[in-house]
């Protein structure tokens, strides 16, 4: 089957969408699948075209078997709300002239946010005549307007016109979390059209590794303490400045580390943050490369999934799942309504605390510091329900079977 996938992100992009769906492409191309993936030049967390992709207009690559057919994106360090917009436009245009340079593919996968992505993937699919899915991975345009990206009421409007077009173009929607389904439904949308298959990680690749020698512990000088990680994306639906507060009130035990790993931009203000808590128990460090993530992941006792109270609770950080296949207890600071704690509590692997509660996180952390027991069946939790529930293979041949629903119609 030729498949091809429409999304802004992409490998060498080293979180958010870009590794599920590298991922995703690969896994298909190793099935037997003609994959192709029309993104742009990859940018992300830094929001700054890579080395070596700057100043080009379209760029084409073969990479593990997937055809990557790139194209200039408008990004700038620092956006304004207009260069968020000029970065969906240049999309928009660039994407889909390199989106008509290929055969016709037999199934349109498009991954959202962002919306605007619907429309060229429409119009190629009309060309073509070919169905399209959307894989929704946040509902929009709530999420941008609780966090406060979206405060123009013209601009919700065209955003809740985009997101109508989306639900209608796409032949089916694949969610990630039950609670999409049911907000879907109450938007109008027909409950055959959705498909609920959950993110996934590839459980292979991140496993339970021993502590002892672990290079990561070694280099970063954590041998031999309690180490609480949180890493990944740092932005304004992560509020980050409650795991340094909760530091702050933990910092009489000598041997507790807490690691907070991300993008080198946003960690500045993380660092003057510390700074002004006095803490010392609290190690900034940049994300690591993807090969190293295993003996990162391996290194910490406990690992951190963090939201503020507004994020909707449609939100599904996919850093649940990694934590969950590497064996990691895991304490979530997340709405109590949300996806996040639904699926941490379901699995047994760790403890959901209120957002934005340094003191409830901080007990949270305390516990479990005291009870390494009960830190090693947490951690078993996880990894079994990793297994049980979000393994890649099972994601793949999910998809594979919607492939093949949508193409016979």
């Amino acid at each position: 089957m030729r498949i091809l996938i429409y999304t802004y992100n992409y490998f060498p992009e080293p979180i958010g969408i870009a590794p599920l769906v590298t991922e995703l492409a690969e896994g298909l191309v190793k099935r037997g699948h003609q994959v192709r993936v029309v993104t742009g030049m990859p940018n992300y967390p830094q929001r700054q075209i890579y080395e070596g992709y700057r100043g080009k207009l379209y760029l084409t690559e073969l990479t593990n078997g997937v055809a990557v057919q790139r194209s200039y994106l408008w990004v700038r360090p620092k956006p304004t709300l207009l260069d968020r917009l000029l970065l969906e436009i240049s999309f928009v245009f660039t994407s889909f002239v390199h989106a008509l340079r290929g055969q016709r593919p037999d199934v349109i996968f498009i991954t959202a946010p962002p919306l605007p992505v619907s429309v060229p993937a429409a119009l190629l699919g009309w060309i073509h005549r070919t169905p399209i899915i959307l894989n929704l991975q946040d509902i929009l345009p709530e999420a941008a307007v609780n966090v406060g990206l979206l405060k123009n009421p013209k601009l919700i409007r065209i955003f809740e016109l985009l997101e109508k077009f989306a639900y209608r173009t796409a032949r089916k929607i694949s969610v990630i979390a039950e609670d999409f389904v049911d907000h879907l439904i109450s938007k109008g949308v027909p409950a055959r059209k959705i498909v609920q298959i959950p993110n996934w990680v590839d459980v292979n690749f991140i496993q339970p590794l021993p502590k002892a020698k672990n290079p990561f512990r070694a280099e970063h000088q954590l041998t031999d303490k309690f180490v609480v990680i949180y890493s990944g994306n740092i932005a304004l639906t992560q509020g980050l400045e409650t795991v340094i507060e909760a530091a702050s009130r933990l910092h009489y035990l000598r041997d507790l580390a807490i690691v907070i790993v991300g993008e080198e931009k946003a960690l500045q203000q993380l660092h003057q943050f510390c700074e002004d808590c006095a803490v010392d128990n609290v190690t900034l460090l940049p994300l690591q490369p993807r090969e190293k993530l295993p003996e990162m992941l391996a290194a910490a006792d406990v690992g951190l999934v963090v939201q503020k109270h507004n994020v909707i609770s449609f939100n599904m950080p996919s850093k649940i799942q990694v934590l969950m296949a590497s064996g990691c207890a895991v304490v979530a600071s997340v709405p109590a309504n949300g996806t996040a704690a639904k699926a941490i509590e379901h699995s047994g692997g760790g403890i959901v605390v209120p957002p934005e509660d340094p003191d409830a996180l901080a007990a949270a952390i305390l516990e479990l510091y005291y009870q390494p027991k009960k830190v090693k069946i947490l951690g078993e939790k996880s990894r079994q329900y990793a297994l049980e529930h979000y393994t890649l293979e099972h994601a793949l041949d999910q998809y594979e079977e919607l492939f093949a629903v949508v193409q016979k119609r």
